[in-house]
């Protein structure tokens, strides 16, 4: 049982990180561009306006994301309470995989949401 709560305490890392992270980024997004804190790509740092609308973006992407993943995480260790170190460790490790897969993955629909609405300068493109 103490392998399990160990697990399950990990597990929850991604999943409130990215609700915490998303909260903050669309309330109080990073006041200025900066190469140590925030959604940073070529495209997010162009400006001002691209930076703070990747933010927006990011931000309610991972809020929403951070729930299905919570619940996504929590099902299935609830399932396997009591079950073996084996058995834990397996769905545990699968767990973290398609979490880091969610995470990562994120990233293109907001890149895609900048240039849909920004040129490759960062300049908005009216529709």
């Amino acid at each position: 049982m103490l392998f399990w709560i160990f697990m399950i305490s990990m597990l929850m890392m991604v999943p409130i990180t990215m609700l915490v992270f998303g909260k903050i980024f669309m309330k109080r997004p990073p006041k200025k561009i900066n190469a140590f804190y925030g959604y940073r790509s070529s495209r997010s740092m162009k400006n001002q306006e691209t930076w703070i609308y990747a933010h927006n973006y990011c931000g309610l992407l991972w809020t929403k994301l951070g729930w299905i993943v919570l619940i996504g995480t929590i099902s299935p260790m609830i399932i396997i309470i009591g079950k073996s170190n084996e058995i834990i460790g397996k769905v545990g490790g699968l767990i973290v995989i398609i979490q880091l897969f969610i995470l990562t993955g994120s990233i293109f629909p907001v890149e895609k949401a900048l240039k849909r609405n920004f040129d490759k300068d960062g300049r908005r493109i009216d529709e």
